[in-house]
């Protein structure tokens, strides 16, 4: 309790409040309450009033003490330490005979009057929002395209897909985290947006946040910066759904994994749930603090593997009835064969053909197709493949090819099978487990390890750094 000009401001530390009939507040007490309610908008700003002070309800009067409830300790501390005070004196202005001000914590306040706005508890309104901070944006846009009515589903991505769903259908928290990765382009990102717009069109209450790792760590900077974390740490621990793409930006950043390890505890405690993608399964993820990477595996980890001819094809005449364009099927079935990298660039290569077409007035032919796409179609045409990869190595170092794949583990063959993997988690954009399927079914654990050993050996090792060097450029041309 503190004294504050002869008047008594203080704020309760229980969790409950006084709930007997005789403590129930009076009429002129509700209409000082009203007042104030409605007055507090004006007197601190719409931000710091949708933030902090519109979840405040009355829950009792009894000797000249107002008690005011909100729903969780810290904003009960916030609220005490920064505007309790000002609080008290504009109820004062009103009635003198109220002395004392008790801020308490009661989780499921129940309204003094239903038709009262001032009693209204936070998320009672549909469509209440997360606290806001003012000059911070925490949120990434949702792309209006990326929905599941438009995503294609294939073998490489059903599980993501499947999981994906489960998670949005759901009436509980079926796995948390959901952890999606996969290498850039294959949809991803589209799968995160997917799952948010159908969370808010499915749940409009529910508090459902997406951002990038990037901004995460930028906006942490900046409460960091303003000494504003604790408003911070509480808007990410209000939410209902936390949605976080890239990951593997915050490799390195100690602070803010710090950060970001609370929260992720904070919301699986109170059962919230957590979506999580990267461009690596978590026990790829180097640079993260162990006890972080094993929390990213809790839940359910969903790969999404690098398109097939049968989903690139099925993707593009998705995009072509999207497009409402007349391509034609030959058209579409060579894009298929020929832009294999990534969905992204797919999609791209169809975009530029009709929009030539539609510029040039031409109509989308096989050989203009060429014409247009030849600077990509040359690039893909050198494309490196793990068994190009097999062959020059097991060349180089004058073993059997067959080795690559054999459990032998005899120096002279494993260093030229480290090697191999090594460059083709450098020059593919194959995922570990493929690799690991390369080289005779190995686990995801094994490329893993044979990377970072390759790695160090070509700081420390002359002629294991000349042998990579070499076998690179032969590859590469």
């Amino acid at each position: 309790m503190s004294e504050a000009g002869g008047t008594n401001l203080s704020v309760n530390y229980s969790d409950q409040s006084y709930q007997t009939d005789s403590f129930v507040p009076g009429p002129e007490i509700m209409d000082v309450w009203k007042k104030v309610y409605k007055e507090m908008r004006g007197e601190f700003g719409e931000a710091v009033f949708r933030s902090w002070l519109k979840p405040m309800a009355l829950q009792a009067y009894y000797h000249g003490t107002m008690e005011v409830s909100v729903p969780t300790r810290f904003m009960r501390d916030w609220i005490g330490t920064h505007y309790a005070k000002r609080i008290l004196e504009m109820c004062q202005e009103k009635n003198e005979e109220i002395k004392r001000l008790e801020v308490v914590v009661v989780q499921n306040a129940i309204p003094v009057d239903d038709d009262d706005e001032a009693a209204i508890p936070l998320k009672a309104n549909e469509n209440q929002e997360a606290p806001k901070l003012e000059g911070y944006d925490f949120e990434s846009p949702l792309d209006a395209r990326f929905t599941f009515e438009s995503f294609v589903v294939g073998k490489p991505n059903a599980l993501a897909h499947a999981a994906a769903l489960r998670v949005v259908e759901s009436q509980s928290v079926p796995f948390n985290p959901l952890f999606l990765y996969g290498g850039v382009g294959l949809g991803k990102t589209h799968l995160m947006h997917a799952i948010a717009h159908a969370m808010q069109k499915q749940n409009p209450e529910k508090i459902v946040v997406y951002l990038s790792a990037e901004k995460f760590m930028y906006q942490f900077v900046k409460a960091l910066r303003s000494n504003e974390t604790m408003a911070f740490k509480e808007f990410f621990r209000s939410v209902d759904v936390l949605m976080m793409d890239d990951i593997q930006f915050i490799s390195g950043k100690e602070s803010t994994q710090e950060e970001f390890f609370h929260t992720f505890n904070a919301l699986v405690d109170q059962n919230k749930q957590i979506i999580i993608s990267a461009d690596k399964a978590p026990s790829d993820l180097t640079g993260l603090d162990e006890r972080l990477r094993s929390r990213l595996a809790w839940g359910l980890v969903a790969d999404i593997q690098p398109s097939t001819y049968d989903l690139r094809l099925g993707i593009l005449q998705a995009k072509r009835d999207q497009l409402q364009a007349d391509v034609p099927d030959a058209v579409l079935e060579f894009l298929a064969l020929k832009v294999t990298s990534n969905i992204r660039e797919l999609e791209g290569a169809l975009n530029r053909i009709v929009a030539h077409a539609d510029v040039a007035k031409q109509v989308i032919t096989l050989e203009s197709t060429q014409e247009v796409l030849q600077d990509l179609l040359r690039s893909h045409d050198r494309r490196i493949t793990i068994d190009e990869i097999q062959r020059k190595v097991a060349e180089h170092y004058n073993i059997r090819l067959t080795d690559m794949h054999s459990a032998r583990r005899a120096r002279n063959v494993a260093r030229p099978r480290q090697v191999a993997m090594y460059l083709a988690k450098q020059l593919t954009a194959r995922s570990l487990p493929e690799i690991g399927r390369k080289f005779g079914g190995r686990d995801h654990t094994t490329v893993m390890h044979a990377v970072r050993k390759i790695e160090e050996l070509v700081g420390d090792d002359a002629q294991i750094a000349q042998d990579v060097e070499i076998i690179r450029r032969a590859l590469t041309g």
